[in-house]
Parts: C-alpha cells; sequence; structure tokens
C-alpha cells in the first residue's frame, strides 16, 4: 500500500513540474526582447503620419500611444526628443483598405476586409544602419456593416496586433 502511495505522489509532483513547465511557454514579450542595454540607452519614436488614400483620424494617435506605451513598459530604453537618440523610429500608414467580398455565400458578400499597412524606419544611430520594413495587418467585418461601424470594433484590436508587430521586428530580430 505504501509504494502505490508513493507512486501515486510521485506522479502528481511529476505532473505538476510539468504543467508549469507548460505554462512558461506561453507567449513572452519582456524576455524576447534583444537590446544591448550597456550601449543602447535612449529612443526617440516619432508621430506617426497617416499618407494612406482613407485616413481614419482615430488610427495614427492610436498606434502612436499604443507603440510607446509597449516600448516603455517592455525595454528599458528612455524616451527622449533629443535628434542622437540611439534609435529612431518613424512611421507612416500607407495603407488602409478596405476590401470587398472576401467572403460570399447564397452568392452574396459575407464578409470584408480591412487591411492596414505601416512602413517603419529604424535608425540605429549607434551603429549607423538604418533598416526599413512594412507591417501589415488584416481584418474582416460583416458585409452588413459600413466601414465606419467595422472600424468601431476593429480598430483597437488593429492597433495592438500592428504595434506587437512593430514591436518584435524592431525589438526581437525578427
Amino acid at each position: 500500500m505504501k509504494n502505490s502511495f508513493s507512486f501515486s505522489k510521485a506522479k502528481n509532483i511529476l505532473l505538476g513540474l510539468m504543467l508549469i513547465g507548460l505554462a512558461g511557454c506561453g507567449i513572452y514579450t519582456l524576455n524576447d526582447v534583444s537590446i544591448d542595454y550597456t550601449k543602447v540607452k535612449t529612443i526617440k519614436v516619432f508621430f506617426i503620419e497617416n499618407k494612406a488614400s482613407y485616413v481614419n483620424p482615430q488610427l495614427s494617435p492610436k498606434l502612436y500611444d499604443k507603440l510607446l506605451q509597449k516600448i516603455t513598459n517592455s525595454t528599458k530604453l528612455t524616451r527622449t526628443n533629443n535628434d542622437d537618440a540611439h534609435y529612431q523610429v518613424t512611421a507612416t500608414i500607407t495603407g488602409y483598405n478596405p476590401s470587398q467580398t472576401v467572403g460570399i455565400s447564397a452568392q452574396q458578400a459575407t464578409t470584408n476586409r480591412l487591411t492596414v499597412t505601416v512602413h517603419v524606419v529604424l535608425k540605429k544611430t549607434l551603429e549607423n544602419k538604418t533598416d526599413e520594413f512594412d507591417v501589415s495587418r488584416s481584418a474582416d467585418f460583416s458585409a452588413n456593416l459600413s466601414l465606419q461601424q467595422a472600424e468601431g470594433q476593429l480598430l483597437d484590436e488593429m492597433v495592438r496586433n500592428l504595434t506587437d508587430e512593430i514591436f518584435n521586428h524592431i525589438f526581437s530580430n525578427w
């Protein structure tokens, strides 16, 4: 009887350790940041311009604020407005494109898609390097909604996804 109890106890401990180990396999934010803090100490993020053919007036300020918040919360970098910041981030919204008829049912459009594209320029002044990249995110919405109705539902999700992708590209060597 004692052997079965200790085997059961050992099995439970092993199961508990495995669960703890699996819990650590989630999405990492702080651990994936690869910055040499002995050298890189400051960052300047320019206001995000919106040069898309259709301008959602809320997108640019929300994306800018969310990106600043993510950088502040996930790195040890000091934000500055100086032109000699170690990292300088410039971003421009270049696309804001609703497309019709992504999904069809009974010969009627059921789903439309909104795609937002942001062009980002990262200047690393200490290395005298510039990295340019585009991030793009799409979200589907019901064809029964107008674009304005869909924007109200999709904006926060789009901003969060774009912010994460920009952040990961800058700080996680994507």
